[in-house]
């Protein structure tokens, strides 16, 4: 297993406090040796098999000067066979999904809730390879795993951010560093959304950016409206009592445009906290299509269950999985992947007690195992592919 550095080491000594008080969405940081003695388990070669995959989310990126190429996964056998020395790059995302010796490197960043979490996509470069000049609008820190990369960022306020048209890229169409940095395995540099950076391979290299999402307000209204068809409550219907006549058949007038925006006015301001705060649950518990689990090909009894964990075996969670609780009192709301429902105190604290690892032993789960309600959610998120029992051997 990858050993992880310590949250104080991994932030540079500023410790998550002080690091997400200070620069967590406000401004960069370079931490050297973040990951100390870093010592990747994944090489080039595998990162290759998997951009051959349909199902993986690959892409390469050539350079001939200022010409840039952009090819989707997956990417042909032949291709990787013919690239040149330098100048390209190979990313992959969602790699902690894929290969399990890598699930681990998101769990050094758990400081930062897990929703929020979005994947982690490793890139390898030849030298000079690079993505170009661009902007994020997430958070992501960029640990530098293998050789060495030139990164270089422009933090001012007034830095350019309009994108060029003659590209499949979205590159910056001027770029002014205002730092510079070459990074070596173990350094880590953070960025928050919106800073103009650019990263060139100084030899053969390989990076892994740890990368955030957050709900937009379309996620969140999207999933609001959805609460409110299945709510089962009554409709507010359109009304013009004293309407003026019309003076043409096809006509918004101006007092229908005023009564039509105030029936969705009053819609949204007669939701209470409860209903919103629940549909941004759902919305954060969402993740992405195709990494779901699957329920195990025989229905699994709570006999097995008892047995496995009393013979060492432990309970994982699917690593795409993921959760987000709801207090209210000892009780509480629970989503996954946008399903919602609610739990009675134990069924809870058990929840909370799964969400809160990748991996629990025996030791962990012994005292729900013998309460009915409680062996029962836990069937249900087995059997559901939510948890899978697994093995020292699997890792």
């Amino acid at each position: 297993m990858l050993p992880l550095p310590s949250p104080h080491t991994l932030l540079g000594g500023l410790g998550p406090e002080r690091f997400l008080r200070h620069h967590w969405q406000r401004q960069p940081l370079l931490v050297r040796q973040a990951w100390p003695d870093l010592r990747s388990p994944l090489d080039a070669e595998t990162l290759a098999g998997l951009a051959l995959e349909a199902e993986v989310e690959s892409r390469l990126i050539r350079r001939t000067g200022d010409l840039w190429q952009l090819e989707h996964g997956p990417v042909p056998e032949q291709t990787f066979l013919a690239l040149p020395e330098t100048d390209w790059t190979l990313l992959v995302q969602d790699v902690d999904k894929l290969l399990p010796d890598l699930q681990a490197v998101l769990d050094a960043f758990r400081f930062v809730p897990a929703w929020r979490l979005d994947d982690l996509m490793v890139s390898y470069a030849a030298p000079g390879g690079s993505v170009g000049a661009h902007v994020d609008q997430y958070d992501v820190f960029l640990l530098q795993a293998q050789g060495r990369r030139r990164w270089q960022i422009d933090r001012r306020p007034d830095a350019c951010r309009r994108e060029r048209d003659d590209t499949p890229l979205r590159l910056l169409e001027r770029f002014e560093p205002s730092d510079e940095w070459i990074l070596e395995p173990g350094d880590m540099l953070y960025l928050p959304p919106g800073v103009p950076h650019h990263g060139v391979a100084v030899d053969a290299c390989m990076t892994w950016s740890i990368g955030f999402r957050a709900p937009t307000d379309r996620d969140l209204l999207a999933e609001l409206l959805q609460m409110l068809l299945e709510s089962g409550e009554p409709e507010r219907v359109f009304a013009d009592p004293g309407r003026a006549p019309a003076t043409h058949p096809a006509l918004l007038d101006a007092g229908s445009r005023r009564q039509g925006c105030t029936l969705l006015r009053q819609c949204l301001e007669g939701l209470d906290d409860g209903l919103l705060e629940r549909a941004f649950a759902r919305a954060a518990s969402r993740g992405k299509p195709g990494f779901q689990g699957r329920a195990p090909e025989q229905a699994v009894s709570a006999e097995s269950v008892r047995a496995h964990l009393n013979a060492g075996g432990r309970l994982a969670s699917h690593p795409a999985l993921r959760v987000v609780l709801l207090e209210d009192g000892d009780s509480g709301w629970c989503y996954m992947e946008g399903d919602e429902f609610r739990l009675e105190p134990e069924p809870f604290a058990l929840l909370s007690r799964l969400a809160s690892e990748r991996v629990l032993s025996m030791a962990a789960l012994r005292p729900w195992l013998d309460r009915p309600d409680c062996m029962g959610l836990l069937l249900d998120l087995i059997n559901q592919g939510h948890w899978e029992l697994v093995s020292d051997a699997d890792g």
